[in-house]
């Protein structure tokens, strides 16, 4: 048994202490130096020499290099493996974070670095590195390159990531050297993207001090009034903390339980964002200190939360058990909030020593040198399948831009614990809905989910999930992603997954629809052509740089490439010559809507209207009535205009605009949305406005979904024959 006093916070402004002059840089490397070696024991000899050959090749190579802060800039690399050999990481991983920025700064190799220290020591360096010869058009493009090769190396070997971290951490913690603007851009990354990863990897104290650095920089003025009120409040309360801690103390003792107990003070941005999202002034926030109790085993846990209770009252809803069920990078402890001395909320973590190692060092500790702990494989897989989870989201991404921000969806601090209908938990973000469980269970299951049982009752799907729910998911082989699914879901994976097949859905129909208009060309310029031959298509492809035929049906699908263009080009290259463009078939529409086909919003064009096609670049084709001012436009190119027709009567709705004048009575807009509704119309929104000169009426707007002309026309002579009603006209351009 012991006690521990509050730790000081290292960055505590203001200190009054008088501080002897500074080393000078050469001093300080040596001290670096010997620091380094001197954590190093847990190594034998051998390995030791290969790391002092790793530092002198690194110090040799950056020679007449300095960082910003006028310090060698082997400092850098000798400060990053520093933290690593804290955490009793193995040698390859120590001479990779020596050796880490040799490759991207210097002349030398990574085929010098194979020769000299290993291939998995080049790997990792290698995977370290930043994308060179690429010329990005911004930084955040820059930064989601770098970051999505990073994921990869990660998959080859976790190890980087560590490696990745540290140098973080260091970098922020030398920070100050760097120009304002670069502190805050700098510090915007790490916030967003390593202290979520930091936390999702269990490194917990390394999450702390990186939200705190980036706090530092992001809030300067914030920082220093709240780190001052921290250190006044640490002196006012001091004697508060010593008697709650001999009150554990003493109760524990008398359980007759083997234990160690400490205080422990909340970081600055916990604080903070506690003061952000409740509205509390730093007095209101009575719980900015804790306790952790470590104990011999697991039972001693249970134990030792029944004594706490029987000392002061447990606060209701403030207890978590996160042994029974471990947080998603790993993390176990009970967590206990009680009524203290003065009404004092006292905030009380319970774990034993595998779960402290772990809740501190997270999956580092799997890598602790010669650890024979079992348990630990257990992160390794966990980190594991996360990466994975993150490589399929990359392999579904369209771009670097895209696939960064489904991470930074995905790199959650808080989770929710579900269960499916078999008793397996899943960790889920906080405001998961049954779409984003769909997809965390199978893939397929997300892409024909159609509805959900939330704890045995039907829910709607952006229904959001509590801890404890237990979720069956519907599904439907003929149902697919919705659009709409993408405004609620909220895991990385269900939003990669959905835009995935909704771009592969919108490919594939520009392909269909490119191809029937392609083909429409060659009937006209040269109808007795016969088969094309596959040489035509491999030398046109060639000619023009695309990859392959589905790519060009595509591009002619959505406007990209005129159809009678590519047909020209095609039939030349065949030795056939085309006829003068005249009269072409009509296409006949299918029903189908994409982002390949659209219908005017200008006119809003229904089965039974006179149409033509319009080819829009970036649109692909749209269709508008043969009247619309759009198509009838002197300055639009005939070339763009192409021949369509309705397909035979399906079950297809369209939207259409109808304007309805009609007298300002009680109930004027139930009425006559009831006559809409008796045919079978759907509403899909109304907007309602007064005349000014005539304050007798109302102008109500609708816009309908309706199979066809014929049906809208029913519609507006019932509402004729309505005596309310004094004019009705169906909206145009």
């Amino acid at each position: 048994m012991d006690g521990a006093a509050i730790p000081l916070s290292t960055d505590a402004v203001g200190s009054g202490k008088v501080e002897s002059a500074p080393a000078s840089p050469h001093e300080q490397l040596e001290q670096s130096l010997e620091l380094f070696f001197s954590k190093l024991k847990y190594l034998p000899q051998p390995d030791i020499d290969l790391l002092e050959a790793a530092y002198r090749f690194s110090e040799v190579a950056h020679e007449g290099q300095y960082r910003k802060s006028g310090e060698p800039y082997i400092s850098h690399p000798l400060a990053v493996a520093t933290i690593l050999a804290d955490w009793h990481l193995d040698p390859q991983v120590l001479m990779a974070a020596l050796l880490h920025d040799v490759v991207e700064d210097t002349a030398v190799t990574k085929e010098e670095l194979q020769e000299l220290f290993g291939k998995p020591v080049a790997e990792l360096v290698d995977g370290l590195s930043k994308l060179e010869k690429i010329e990005f058009q911004s930084h955040e493009e820059a930064q989601a390159e770098n970051f999505r090769k990073m994921l990869l190396a990660m998959a080859r070997d976790i190890r980087i990531i560590l490696i990745k971290i540290a140098d973080r951490l260091h970098n922020m913690q030398t920070l100050d050297a760097m120009r304002a603007d670069k502190q805050r851009r700098i510090a915007r990354e790490t916030m967003d993207i390593y202290a979520p990863i930091a936390n999702r990897i269990g490194l917990n104290a390394v999450y702390q001090s990186l939200q705190d650095l980036s706090f530092r920089y992001l809030h300067p003025n914030r920082y220093q009034v709240l780190s001052k009120a921290v250190k006044a409040a640490r002196g006012n309360r001091r004697q508060l903390i010593d008697k709650i801690l001999a009150a554990l103390q003493t109760k524990l003792e008398s359980a007759k339980l083997k234990f160690s107990v400490s205080g422990r003070e909340k970081n600055l941005f916990s604080i903070y964002k506690k003061m952000q999202e409740k509205h509390l002034t730093f007095s209101e926030v009575l719980d900015i200190y804790g306790f952790r109790v470590v104990v011999e085993d697991e039972p001693s846990c249970y134990l030792t939360l029944g004594a706490l209770h029987a000392l002061y009252k447990p606060i209701p809803g403030k207890f978590k058990d996160y042994i029974a069920i471990p947080k998603a990078n790993g993390y176990q402890s009970l967590h206990t909030t009680l009524f203290g001395p003065y009404g004092t909320p006292i905030e009380v973590q319970i774990r034993t020593k595998d779960m402290h190692r772990t809740a501190e060092d997270g999956i580092a500790s799997h890598w602790m040198y010669k650890s024979t702990d079992g348990h630990m494989n257990e992160a390794h897989q966990r980190t594991h399948k996360w990466l994975q989870r993150l490589l399929d989201i990359q392999s579904e991404s369209g771009d670097a831009a895209e696939f960064l921000e489904h991470i930074k969806v995905d790199l959650f601090p808080d989770e929710v614990y579900v269960f499916t209908p078999k008793g397996r938990i899943l960790a889920l973000p906080q405001g998961a809905t049954p779409i984003d469980f769909a997809y965390a269970v199978h893939t397929d299951i997300g892409t024909h989910c159609v509805a959900a049982r939330i704890n045995y009752e039907l829910m709607p799907l952006r229904t959001r999930l509590r801890s404890g729910d237990r979720v069956e998911i519907v599904t439907d082989n003929q149902a697919f992603p919705n659009p709409s699914w993408l405004s609620f879901v909220s895991t990385g994976k269900a939003r990669s997954q959905i835009r995935h097949y909704l771009k592969t859905m919108q490919y594939n129909e520009s392909v269909a629809l490119g191809e029937s208009l392609l083909e429409q060309a060659f009937d006209v310029l040269a109808p007795t052509r016969g088969d094309h031959p596959p040489e035509m298509w491999d030398r046109y492809l060639k000619e023009i740089g695309s990859k392959s035929k589905d790519e060009v049906l595509a591009d002619i699908g959505l406007g990209k490439k005129l159809s009678m263009v590519v047909a020209r080009a095609l039939l030349k290259l065949s030795g056939i010559e085309a006829a003068d463009m005249s009269g072409l078939p009509a296409i006949q529409l299918r029903g189908w809507e994409s982002s390949a086909l659209h219908y005017g919003k200008c006119c809003y064009p229904l089965p039974g209207d006179k149409i033509v096609g319009l080819v829009t670049k970036g649109q692909g084709l749209v269709v508008h009535m043969s009247d619309c001012h759009h198509v009838t436009n002197p300055e639009v190119n005939p070339e763009n205009l192409v021949e369509i027709d309705w397909d035979p009567p399906s079950d297809k709705q369209y939207d259409v605009g109808l304007d309805v004048i009609a007298v300002n009575d009680r109930g004027v807009l139930a009425q006559v949305a009831a006559v809409v509704s008796d045919h079978n119309a759907n509403i899909v929104n109304v907007h309602l406005e007064e005349f000014d000169q005539r304050p007798n009426f109302t102008y109500i707007r609708f816009l309908l979904q309706v199979q066809n002309r014929a049906q809208l026309e029913d519609i507006i002579r019932n509402l004729h024959a309505m005596q309310i009603v004094e004019s009705i006209r169906r909206r145009r351009n």
